[in-house]
């Protein structure tokens, strides 16, 4: 079976997810960000998650050589920062987006769930990269509404 890559891109666009900014600074870079989808959790013992980039990224050499990352999983009225680091070229981090979290990486300022991480590992993933990262700080603002991405737009949920 022959799958045409735009139905299938655009039946995938069908799951609703949360949208994340990934946080970095590694060596030899300014602090950046990268408006993800891809997020998901993998292990609890060890509290594991994972997320992927795509190979022809622009980040990918910087996310390659960073020890540390944060998923930012942004609040609804986060939408514009989303925008903001999901533009081709542009992901270095306004100063007063973010601060520098315990384990060194960027946090996003007034995200709704922030994980801190050290990278565990990269994995093939065809087109994209796998990375899985475990978990050694976390901050969470429970009762906030998230930021969620369904057929190409924003949504809201009730």
């Amino acid at each position: 079976m022959s799958l045409d890559p735009r139905q299938f891109r655009n039946a995938l666009g069908q799951f609703t997810t949360g949208v994340c900014v990934i946080t970095a600074t590694p060596p030899g870079y300014k602090p950046f960000g990268m408006t993800v989808n891809s997020f998901a959790s993998v292990s609890l013992d060890p509290p594991l998650i994972l997320w992927s980039l795509r190979n022809d990224s622009e980040c990918l050499d910087a996310f390659n050589k960073s020890k540390t990352f944060t998923v930012n999983v942004l609040a609804s009225d986060q939408e514009p920062m989303s925008n903001l680091y999901s533009k081709k070229n542009e992901h270095e981090l306004v100063s007063d987006h973010f601060r520098v979290g315990k384990s060194g990486a960027p946090v996003l300022r007034g995200a709704l769930t922030s994980f801190e991480c050290e990278t565990w590992a990269h994995y093939d993933g065809g087109d994209h990269i796998i990375v899985v990262g475990k978990v050694v700080e976390m901050d969470n603002k429970p009762g906030a509404k998230p930021l969620v991405f369904q057929a190409g737009q924003y949504r809201e949920l009730r």
